[in-house]
């Protein structure tokens, strides 16, 4: 007597394919990879993410209103009602830092978006357009040649301290550099064969460019932008500091330190507080721009 081939099993015994239980799997394997790979980036996007939230939360921070007057408790030291002590006019200096952390990265951040904007269509237009490209590179190689402070400082000069006029003073010194370097990144790829290809085929300028050169600016221009928002935090903490940016009333890391500076002997505490917080979100966006850039350079990419 034969036996009988086992009868299959029943459908509710069967595993199940589950991809929407395996995909996130994945997708938290790849970012664990990718972590791994660049800690530079993930170190950068920690200490920017903590300096966003204590800038979205800081009438939540905050202790008093940064810009109370009160001489009565002037120099107070560091204790629970005032955590980084109170300055020369009675203020909470724990506050004012707190607040100043919008200040810079609103600057950072705007400085970077706007001059990385305008620079990306100069350089486009210098390095794919050769009869502007002199005109155009005389032009940035001018503003190159005034020192980004006294740019800044002059054009603020010519109007008043706000943070809208230190953002635009900031931007008009930093075009000129993604400017060249566009047009760099550009006049590298005019000569590849898949855009004499393209200029054969009869596609037009402006397809051509959108379509074959911008997407390979993209990288580069990242980059740049990160050291942009950097730079524009510490130029605008410099010219709050000589007073050519923000006015007092503004709290700022960089009129902060400029008040404490007269009191650096008797009380250190009001410079270094802001002075470590500015050193923190600069070396956060530094780390995520240079892991940008070891990321995105395909050279790296090619090592085993």
């Amino acid at each position: 007597m034969s036996l009988s081939p086992p009868s299959a099993l029943p459908a509710e015994f069967i595993a199940p394919d589950l991809p929407e239980l395996v995909e996130p799997r994945r997708k938290r394997g790849r970012l664990a990879r990718f972590i791994i790979r660049h800690p530079t980036i993930f170190a950068g996007l920690v200490l920017i993410g903590l300096m966003l939230l204590i800038a979205l939360f800081a009438p939540f921070l905050g202790t008093t209103d940064p810009t109370a007057l009160a001489p009565a408790r002037r120099l107070r030291p560091p204790s629970m009602q005032y955590w980084f002590g109170t300055d020369m006019l009675g203020r909470d200096i724990y506050s004012r830092v707190i607040y100043g952390t919008r200040v810079s990265l609103i600057v950072g951040f705007a400085v970077a978006f706007l001059a990385a904007i305008t620079g990306l269509a100069i350089g486009l237009v210098a390095g794919f357009v050769r009869w502007s490209d002199a005109i155009i590179m005389r032009v940035m190689d001018g503003l190159m040649s005034i020192p980004p402070i006294l740019l800044a400082i002059a054009l603020i000069a010519l109007t008043r301290g706000s943070v809208q006029n230190v953002v635009i003073a900031i931007t008009i010194s930093e075009i000129p550099r993604v400017a060249r370097l566009i047009r760099g990144v550009v006049l590298g790829l005019r000569e590849l064969p898949f855009i004499e290809a393209a200029i054969a085929c009869g596609t037009r300028t402006p397809k051509l460019i959108l379509r074959h050169v911008l997407p390979n600016t993209l990288a580069p221009l990242a980059v740049q932008a990160t050291y942009i928002c950097a730079s524009a935090m510490i130029t605008e903490a410099i010219l709050s500091f000589i007073g050519a940016g923000t006015p007092p009333t503004i709290p700022s890391w960089g009129n902060i330190m400029a008040e404490g500076r007269a009191l650096w002997q008797i009380k250190p505490s009001i410079v270094f507080f802001p002075a470590i917080f500015l050193s923190a979100t600069v070396l956060g966006v530094n780390l995520l721009g240079d892991g940008l850039r070891d990321a995105l350079d395909p050279r790296r990419a090619l090592r085993p």
